[in-house]
């Protein structure tokens, strides 16, 4: 990926993706951007937050990496790409609902089977 696509995401595009996963959940889940540190070290969004309760489904808090795959994030940059990002950024409660149930997630708890997970590799399709 070309430099100035990385910094580009990082300052324009990732940050839009935490505040909608956040505006997902309670205020009790946060969402962090981490910037692409260079070659092999990707935009990471973490999801976190304690479990809620004595009642989680699993043993672990929530504590969730997404990455996203370096040609798609070049594909957002062209002229097309504000308008797939905002059907991406719409199409997101449906993506978390199809995470938990393909994963060992459970956000309603704030619970997970892991104690890290890692979903990468995304796309921006809705």
């Amino acid at each position: 990926m070309r430099p100035e696509s990385a910094i580009r995401f990082d300052q324009q595009f990732a940050p839009r993706i935490a505040e909608a996963i956040a505006a997902c959940f309670a205020k009790t889940v946060h969402t962090d951007v981490l910037p692409h540190g260079g070659h092999g070290e990707p935009t990471r969004l973490r999801i976190h937050a304690a479990p809620l309760g004595d009642v989680g489904h699993y043993p672990y808090p929530l504590n969730l990496y997404l990455t996203w795959d370096s040609d798609e994030i070049e594909r957002l940059m062209n002229e097309s790409g504000g308008a797939r990002f905002a059907r991406y950024l719409a199409a997101l409660p449906r993506k978390l609902t199809a995470w938990t149930q393909a994963r060992e997630l459970d956000f309603l708890t704030h619970t997970q089977g892991d104690p890290i997970m890692l979903i990468g590799g995304l796309d921006f399709e809705a």
